[in-house]
C-alpha cells in the first residue's frame, strides 16, 4: 500500500494525540507503524518543509528515513475539468458568504469581541472544508499520481480526494487498520 500524509496528522491537536503526547513522539510512533507494515510512505516536499516548522530536527530525520519525499509531477498530471468547475463554484459561493459577513461587520459594533467573532466567521466561510493551500493540493495530486491513499485531518483534502476517487484515512481509521500505531493513550 502507498500512503501520502498531510501535516495535519501531526499538528492537529486531536489527531496528533492519536499517535503520541507530542509531535516528536507522534512521528516516532507513526513511523514505527510504517516500518512494521507493508506501507510505502510518501510526503510531498512542500509538506515536509511545512512540518519542519513544527517538529524538531531529530523527528524530521526519523520521518525522512521512513518516507519518500517528492512533489507531484505538475507538468504531466491532468485533473478532470469537473473538479476544477466544482472548485470554482465553491470559491464563488464562499466569496459571497464572506462578503455578507463583511457587510454585517460594517453594520455591527466594532468592539474587539465583535471583530474577533467576525474574523472567525469569515475564516470559517472562506477556508473550512476546502483545499486552501498549495501543500494541501500537493497531497492530493501526489496521491492521485502514484495511486496512493491519503492520511489527513483536513476536511478540504478529504472532499477533493474523495471526488478524485482517492482512498482517505483519518488517524483513527488508520490506527484501526494498522494496529501497531495503536492510540498513544491506550498504551
Amino acid at each position: 500500500m502507498r500512503l501520502v500524509i498531510d501535516t495535519s496528522i501531526f499538528v492537529n491537536p486531536v489527531t496528533q494525540k492519536d499517535f503520541g503526547p507530542d509531535i516528536s513522539s507522534a512521528i516516532e510512533i507513526f513511523t514505527g507503524t510504517i516500518n512494521s507494515s507493508d506501507i510505502e510512505l510518501f510526503i510531498p516536499s512542500s509538506i515536509y518543509r511545512e512540518l519542519s516548522n513544527f517538529a524538531p530536527g531529530e523527528a524530521m530525520t526519523v520521518l525522512r528515513k521512513a518516507a519518500i519525499i517528492r512533489g507531484p509531477d505538475l507538468l504531466s498530471m491532468q485533473v478532470p475539468a469537473s473538479i476544477l468547475q466544482s472548485f470554482i463554484a465553491d470559491i464563488r459561493e464562499r466569496i459571497n458568504r464572506g462578503l455578507r459577513i463583511a457587510e454585517d461587520a460594517i453594520e455591527s459594533s466594532n468592539t474587539p469581541e465583535s471583530i474577533r467573532r467576525i474574523r472567525n466567521e469569515y475564516r470559517a466561510a472562506m477556508r473550512s472544508g476546502i483545499v486552501d493551500s498549495v501543500e494541501d493540493l500537493d497531497v492530493i495530486l501526489l496521491a492521485k499520481e502514484i495511486g496512493a491513499a491519503v492520511l489527513s485531518a483536513d476536511e478540504g483534502i478529504f472532499r477533493m480526494a474523495d471526488s478524485l476517487g482517492i482512498e482517505v484515512f483519518t488517524s483513527r481509521e488508520y490506527i484501526k487498520k494498522f494496529p501497531v500505531g495503536a492510540k498513544y493513550e491506550d498504551r
